[in-house]
């Protein structure tokens, strides 16, 4: 629970802090910032000259798959996986089996995260019952389990009113709205994004109005009720319209988009790539555009992986009924630094959207490096060469889009409460 983390570029925007110095934790938390620290003899040094040391990353979107779907992941693997991409904290969403929709099950993750987990793991409830969008689900008693936040991720609520409902019960008791936004009669029987690609490969596809007709009825529904409300995982061009200008007349409104959205197009599926199949699908370039400037002007928040381990033989079948999504933990961080590289954001940016940010919209005492805070940190060497390999990495799932690309930057010690919970 004791550390010293000596000599990095510690970079905190919750402080505005931006200059090489040490961190000392004592306990489990922060006791002091500054240069030329020292600690009681014994305590455990780490030398982070020429690194980055950031409050810990925070991944607000992550599926653990547990319970119910352990085949696929478990909290043991999902936290490991997520210590050697630098979270320190997921949010786990709670389309498992059975959905987390009452304190039993939330109870449940919670109690085998603190046995199990290398990592915090706060879980996400449902906003309905079952996830099956009839009725509200018990939102003070998960609130009161532990959730951090509601949402039937995975599937929207397709009720308007019943929408307006849960976003006026949650802002009375303060817990977060997530929402998966897409309009499912537009979605059909699509399997890709609608364009060039979709036609060239014969696969029926979904068009972006299916997302921007979704997340613009969330926007003005949070507008009328004067609540807040987190989009999940936008996409499109339009998404980050609406949402840039719905903040611009004062809505409560934030997102999150994930590496895969500003990294990849649809061209990834061609060959029938189903490790490029996920909801929403990849877009145009245009939108990976549109991504990276909301990243940069603020309109978007957060960079969430949106993690979804699948078992091989969930991928390995005809692109129609492959399941969607992607492993992201362990690639999000290098894939994230690549805009960094590019010069479209600057670090103090990127560590505000992958843990100051997630931090405030979930309401976590984490995302920060303030003396007493909980000494959660990431250190980070952005300039170490890695290639992605399915034996090596620690999920229990390998579907990713990324298998074989060489990445620059990564997490080399994660640090949870004071203790190295992973070493590159």
């Amino acid at each position: 629970m004791n550390l010293l983390i000596k000599g990095g570029r510690v970079i905190d925007p919750s402080q505005g802090m931006d200059a090489v110095m040490d961190v000392l934790i004592a306990d489990g938390v922060v006791l002091e910032l500054g240069q030329g620290l020292s600690a009681p003899e014994g305590t455990p040094a780490i030398d982070a000259t020429g690194l980055i040391v950031t409050p810990g990353l925070i991944d607000m979107h992550v599926h653990l798959r547990d319970p119910g779907l352990e085949y696929k992941e478990d909290i043991a693997t999902g936290s490991r996986s997520a210590a050697a991409g630098g979270f320190t904290s997921v949010a786990c969403m709670p389309n498992t089996s059975p959905v987390i929709d009452s304190k039993a099950v939330a109870s449940y993750v919670i109690n085998k995260a603190k046995s199990e987990a290398l990592v915090n793991v706060f879980p996400i409830g449902c906003i309905t019952k079952g996830g099956k969008g009839e009725s509200l689900a018990e939102m003070g008693e998960l609130k009161e389990a532990g959730c951090v936040g509601v949402s039937d991720d995975g599937k929207p609520v397709c009720n308007s009113e019943l929408m307006r409902r849960a976003l006026e019960y949650a802002k009375g008791i303060g817990i977060a709205v997530i929402s998966h936004s897409e309009d499912l009669a537009l979605v059909g029987e699509g399997v890709m994004n609608e364009g060039f690609v979709s036609t060239e490969l014969g696969l029926k596809g979904i068009p972006w109005a299916a997302e921007d007709i979704a997340v613009a009825r969330e926007v003005y529904l949070a507008e009328f009720a004067g609540a807040p409300v987190h989009i999940a995982h936008i996409s499109t061009v339009g998404s980050a319209r609406i949402i840039r200008n719905a903040k611009a007349r004062g809505v409560k409104v934030t997102c999150e988009t994930a590496p895969h959205y500003f990294t990849l197009t649809d061209d990834a599926v061609r060959g029938y790539n189903t490790n490029a199949k996920m909801n929403p699908p990849l877009r145009s370039a245009a939108d990976v555009e549109a991504m990276k400037t909301g990243l940069a002007d603020g309109t978007i928040d957060a960079i969430a992986t949106d993690h979804a381990p699948h078992h091989p033989d969930e991928k390995d079948v005809e692109f129609n009924v492959a399941l969607n999504g992607i492993v992201g933990l362990e690639t999000s961080l290098p894939l994230s630094l690549k805009l960094v590289e590019e010069g479209r954001l600057d670090l103090n940016q990127l560590v505000s959207l992958m843990s100051c940010n997630p931090a405030k919209i979930l309401g976590l005492d984490r995302g920060t490096l303030k003396v007493g805070a909980v000494g959660d940190v990431t250190v980070i060497d952005p300039s170490k060469e890695w290639q992605v390999e399915a034996a090596k990495l620690e999920s229990k799932s390998k579907n990713s889009p990324f298998l074989g690309w060489k990445l620059k930057g990564r997490a080399v010690y994660t640090v949870v409460k004071g203790q190295v919970v992973y070493q590159a």
